[in-house]
């Protein structure tokens, strides 16, 4: 992917990515993420996080001088990192950039990981197990847990794995 660039977002691409954020907002609402607020904004809370520094890495993905997604790592300060928000614009879908660009975020942060997304929402399911088969072979596992403070929907999917090089010897 010679055009694909995925780098740590510093705060002058906080803009590019707030942008973004209502579309990877509105792709949660279709499987059972909280929809807009009355004034048709959508929670930014993650947003704010990952740009806080605190144990987060947020990532820009470009293609070209395209923005392409972004990928929010939070736990960088704890046993496990989890891939808290991934995102790619529809017009870059099915091309292979989200797989290259899964694969160097979780490279970056070698250790346990977890993924979480929804069973309703197929291509994440198929997405997110190839991903761990890509990078853990065999050695992930998944389960299903209750989303907090939301028992009117159904649970997350989490996988799990280890990146670690011990993990594989």
């Amino acid at each position: 992917m010679p055009d694909l660039s995925i780098r740590l977002a510093g705060m002058a691409d906080r803009p590019v990515v707030e942008r973004l954020w209502p579309m990877f907002r509105r792709d949660l609402a279709e499987f059972g993420g909280p929809p807009p607020s009355a004034d048709g904004t959508f929670r930014g809370d993650w947003l704010h996080l990952a740009f806080s520094g605190s144990g987060w890495a947020p990532y820009l993905l470009t293609l070209g001088d395209s923005p392409a997604g972004f990928a929010f790592v939070r736990g960088l300060t704890a046993p496990t990192r989890v891939l808290n928000s991934f995102f790619v614009v529809h017009g870059a879908r099915r091309k292979g950039i989200g797989l290259h660009a899964a694969r160097e975020v979780v490279a970056r942060h070698p250790g346990p990981w977890e993924i979480a997304f929804q069973d309703a929402n197929t291509a994440a399911v198929h997405f997110w197990r190839r991903v761990a088969t890509e990078v853990a072979d065999d050695a992930w596992t998944e389960e299903r847990r209750p989303v907090p403070a939301r028992p009117d929907v159904p649970p997350d999917v989490w996988i799990s794995f280890d990146t670690s090089s011990s993990a594989h010897d």
